[in-house]
């Protein structure tokens, strides 16, 4: 009786119920599944990035074994180049101080020289001071053997040099213009400052010349003239007095010199 009150639910229900656990179960397979697939797929992923890692790590182990390889090379090197940089600091230092002694026996060398030729100048200058005593003791000497006297026209004459030392002394004083000659006996009249002289004799025993003078085209015989008289005669337009002298003569021939005013014209051979 109890077996006929009790409710039995109907098929329908029944068979969906069973469907709804079935797809459940499916689906939880295919997750499962779907997960360890994935699973697998990471656990790939990861062993390949763990090789990729090790060939890294093993590729950075050599760079660094490499590098410390090079450290080592170089270091090598670092250390010739300065053995060499110390042996050539050293050879360096060695020629420095040889041409620094080359270099001060020179200096001495010179300085002993430069001395020695100061020396000697100061020797030189000793010998040119005594040089210049002694010739003013003989310009001083000359001075007093020139004399001044009258000349073949009367006029006061200058003073006479009686030697080509006396003369020289004359040149220096400036007072008038001084032409040495040597008169050749026969010989053609030769010019001397603006006038020309010509020798006709000489008479060495009496010591006297005879002497023709050409000046403003004219000629002018000066007959048996004595040696150290000196012979005056004028010329020029402003009418100036000139004076020769013959200190030397023989038979053959004459010399002395001719003395002019300082404004008297200068002949174009002086010129030049």
């Amino acid at each position: 009786m109890s077996d006929e009150g009790a409710v039995v639910p109907p098929a329908s229900e029944t068979n969906t119920g069973k469907w709804l656990l079935l797809a459940l179960a499916v689906i939880y397979v295919a997750g499962s599944l779907y997960f360890l697939f994935d699973l697998r797929s990471q656990v790939s992923s990861l062993s390949k990035d763990d090789q990729t890692t090790k060939a890294q790590l093993a590729e950075l182990t050599r760079r660094v074994q490499a590098g410390e390889a090079s450290d080592e090379t170089l270091a090598q090197q670092v250390g010739m180049t300065k053995k060499e940089l110390s042996a050539r600091a050293a050879d360096l230092q060695r020629q420095t101080r040889a041409a620094e002694a080359r270099l001060a026996a020179q200096q001495k060398e010179q300085i002993s020289q430069v001395t020695g030729e100061v020396a000697g100048v100061k020797t030189d200058v000793g010998g040119v001071k005594t040089d210049v005593a002694s010739t003013r003791s003989e310009l001083e000497a000359t001075k007093a053997r020139l004399e001044r006297t009258i000349g073949d026209l009367g006029l006061q004459s200058g003073l006479i040099a009686r030697t080509r030392d006396d003369l020289e002394v004359l040149k220096h004083r400036g007072d008038r213009n001084y032409y040495e000659f040597t008169l050749l006996k026969g010989a053609k009249p030769q010019p001397v400052s603006t006038v020309s002289l010509q020798l006709k004799k000489a008479d060495v025993k009496k010591g006297k010349y005879t002497m023709n003078v050409t000046a403003d085209d004219r000629t002018i015989e000066k007959k048996d003239r004595n040696v150290n008289e000196p012979i005056q005669f004028y010329t020029g337009r402003e009418h100036l007095l000139y004076e020769l002298v013959v200190w030397t003569a023989d038979k053959k021939k004459v010399s002395g010199y001719l003395s002019t005013p300082k404004s008297a014209p200068v002949p174009v051979s002086a010129q030049q």
